[in-house]
């Protein structure tokens, strides 16, 4: 099943473009990773959709088909703005608060957006391998690829596909790469760049990236005022959550459900989307029958 592409507002008015999934239901919206787009969301809002919701699959700003910010407004409270923004069109156009899943950079925007920004944006909150402290050598590891070819780019597909297969040896090579290539923009010197404003791992990285001190402070506080329905699902095999992150999340949202899903590393929903959507419709019919 392929989405209906629409074009809906950010805080600062920035474009962003979404994928629509269904026709009826309780709204969710779904929210990709940092250097992702909506794509890596794409089986997840088919099964929803099946499952009888209407899912939103956002392009962050500064992602995918989303607009570039001019100002280089990428900090993680850009994002929760944003989220807020989407999350009161969908209660506009559906008469409900949308639930929000949220993987990693999609999570923390979402943890801010009802947590700190504004309580009462979501309906539910679904965490994808994401808590409010990560592991820092995780973290470094992550921004290093991302940075390390963010501007000399590659030559083809097939050359980008082999530097995430070097940095994903546990996930089997995907027969196609179309899935891949959405992720990638040619540029006109025919070199392939990720699809997103290499400003925002600037922001991440370097001198004027965010102190992770302050920032986690924001998350946990955030995540002690969660009073909705939450779900933390973290691949057992995640870089960034051990085992301490959870029962410290699980400690500051004493009412939050947890699944930890097999085999799968950060990137939870691309290594078993099988699993990950799984427990997430699960947790999605308790929340129905309660």
């Amino acid at each position: 099943m392929s989405g209906r592409q629409i074009e809906l507002a950010g805080a600062d008015g920035n474009r962003l473009i979404a994928d629509v999934f269904g026709e009826r239901g309780r709204p969710a919206l779904l929210l990709h990773g940092g250097g992702q787009t909506r794509h890596a969301w794409d089986a997840t809002g088919a099964r929803l959709a099946k499952a009888g919701m209407l899912a939103w699959s956002l392009d962050q700003r500064g992602h995918g088909d989303s607009d570039w910010v001019e100002d280089g407004g990428y900090r993680f409270e850009d994002f929760g703005r944003d989220v807020v923004a989407v999350a009161d069109r969908l209660a506009e156009q559906t008469g409900s608060r949308p639930i929000a899943i949220g993987a990693s950079l999609g999570g923390i925007a979402s943890l801010l957006a009802e947590g700190a920004l504004k309580p009462g944006t979501l309906s539910a909150l679904v965490l994808v391998d994401i808590t409010p402290r990560m592991d820092p050598s995780g973290v470094n590891k992550i921004i290093s690829f991302m940075s390390e070819r963010m501007h000399d780019g590659f030559a083809s597909v097939e050359e980008a596909a082999d530097a995430i297969a070097s940095y994903l040896p546990h996930r089997s090579r995907p027969k196609s790469l179309e899935g891949l290539s959405k992720n990638l923009r040619q540029h006109a010197d025919g070199r392939y760049r990720w699809h997103w404003d290499p400003r925002f791992i600037e922001q991440r990285h370097g001198r004027d990236a965010e102190e992770p001190g302050p920032i986690e402070a924001k998350l946990v506080s955030a995540a002690k005022a969660l009073d909705i329905p939450v779900l933390l699902v973290r691949g057992a095999r995640s870089e960034l959550v051990t085992d301490a992150h959870v029962d410290e999340f699980l400690t500051l949202v004493p009412h939050a459900q947890y699944a930890d899903v097999k085999g799968a590393g950060h990137m939870v929903a691309g290594d078993r989307n099988d699993a990950f959507a799984g427990a997430v419709v699960s947790f999605l019919d308790r929340l129905k029958a309660a």
